[in-house]
This record gives structure tokens, C-alpha cells and sequence, in this order.
């Protein structure tokens, strides 16, 4: 069937991005996943799908350090093909190619991934980095994730983080306008667009691609990982967009 997803010959990691998790639990029952429905969709298909905890606002180096213990102690031997969303795209590019990990993995597909950077993040570090800082310290928190996602933090990134040969790389990027912008994204949404174009609310299309192949996905940033979009869900316009994620195993079925 041309809709159906292939079950890998190797286990598929979602990495979460910025602030992420891997699901908020109480009671012993699941509240929320950050990839709802995606998991248990290609699980369905026999697939065998690891989802990290991975630092909240760490930089991208401690981030992939702490990604690579994942997969050694979860997946201690074989290849593993890497999913991430948004910072998670780059943890997954830095420990492939900085922490001697290419070996192990097959493929990398970045979804909503800043690989450039965002003008959103240059914003937000311009605008509040003296105020939330001191918060930061007072707690004893990491804020270097801030820093790592502007777009001078990503050049710097990219001049140092080449891509692995072996290594397969593709990429997601998402387009919200039109009755699928609303709420808090029409903010950040027009900071990126004055300064890149066609985003998804935070990170544009053209720091999103990436690879050998980059598709465009209808949704604002957490769309992409199948948080629905409330607004458009009632005029109809949204539907679920896990199954998306069978034409990304589709691509990577036989590598």
C-alpha cells in the first residue's frame, strides 16, 4: 500500500527539541507526549521507537553527549536512524559528527530544525538576555541553548559541525500562514519572516533545509511533531500529521 509504513531494520530515535521531554506522566497514566501519536504510529508498523530526556536548555554540545549515553545504553550495538525536531536536529548532527557516533548511525532527519539559525532566537537574546540570565544563574540553569539557536550561533556551528560521509541527511520544514496562523505564533512569525521569509513561526524554510532531500510540511513549529493546531482543528482545516512521518521511514526503508 502506498500509504503504509515500512517497518526499519534499525530503531528509530526521536530527539526532542528546546524545553522538550519525552512524555509528562501522573498517576502512572501518560498526560502528554511531546510526539503525540507519532511513536505509537510507527510502532503499529513493528517499528522499535526510543524517545530521550535530553537536557531542557543546555547548549547543543551537552545535549549530544547526553543523546549518545542514550543510544549506548538503549542500543548498545547496531545502527540506529535519528528524528529530530528543532534543536534536537542539531544535537543529533553534532554527535554524529564531533562524537565519533557516524558508525552508528544510518540516517538524520531534522524537522523544524534551525540549521541556520532563526531571527526569532536573535530576538529573544537580544531583547531579554540580560533580564533572564540572572534567573537563569540564580537557579543554577544552563542558557546556552539560547545562544546556540541564533543565527550566529549556528554559523558557528556549521563551520565546525561537518556532515558525516556514510551518513544519510534529510530534513522537514513547516509553512504557517493563512488560517493556520494564530495566536502566539503571529509574533515571532513575522520577526522570522521580515528576515528569511516562509517559516513556520519560528524557524524559516531556508534554515530548516537540509540534506539530500528537504520537504515542506503544512504547520507551525509544534505541528510538526503532531501538537494539533486548535484553531484550524475547528474550521476543519487540521488533521492529524502523524502519518507524514510513514513517508520519512518510506525514504529510509533499505538504507
Amino acid at each position: 500500500m502506498p500509504n503504509s509504513i515500512p517497518q526499519l531494520d534499525a530503531p528509530v530515535v526521536l530527539v526532542h527539541g528546546l524545553c522538550g521531554y519525552e512524555r509528562v506522566t501522573a498517576f502512572g497514566r501518560t498526560l502528554k507526549e511531546y510526539f503525540p501519536g507519532v511513536r505509537a504510529r510507527l510502532e503499529e508498523a513493528g517499528n522499535r521507537v526510543l524517545v530521550p530526556r535530553l537536557s531542557c536548555t543546555r547548549g547543543v554540545a551537552e545535549r549530544a553527549s547526553e543523546l549518545k549515553r542514550f543510544i549506548q545504553r538503549h542500543v548498545p550495538t547496531g545502527p540506529v536512524h535519528l528524528i529530530g525536531h528543532s534543536m534536537g536536529g542539531l544535537d543529533a548532527r553534532f554527535m554524529v559528527s564531533r562524537l565519533g557516533m557516524a558508525e552508528r548511525v544510518r540516517s538524520v532527519t531534522t524537522v523544524g530544525t534551525p540549521h541556520r539559525g532563526s531571527a526569532f532566537a536573535d530576538w529573544g537574546v537580544r531583547n531579554f538576555g540580560r533580564l533572564l540570565a540572572p534567573f537563569f544563574q540564580l537557579l543554577g540553569l544552563s542558557y546556552q541553548a539560547f545562544f546556540d539557536l541564533t543565527r550566529a550561533g549556528c554559523a558557528r556551528f556549521n563551520a565546525t559541525v561537518p556532515d558525516a560521509p556514510g551518513v544519510r541527511y534529510l530534513s522537514v520544514a513547516g509553512v504557517c500562514d493563512g488560517e493556520l496562523l494564530n495566536g502566539a505564533w503571529r509574533f515571532p512569525h513575522g520577526i522570522v519572516e521580515r528576515a528569511e521569509g516562509p517559516n513556520d513561526g519560528v524557524v524559516s524554510v531556508a534554515s530548516a533545509a537540509w540534506g539530500e532531500h528537504a520537504d515542506v510540511w503544512e504547520g507551525d513549529h509544534l505541528n510538526l511533531v503532531n501538537w494539533p493546531n486548535r484553531a484550524a482543528r475547528k474550521r476543519g482545516l487540521w488533521e492529524s500529521i502523524a502519518p507524514d512521518y510513514g513517508r520519512v521511514l518510506r525514504r529510509l526503508a533499505g538504507w
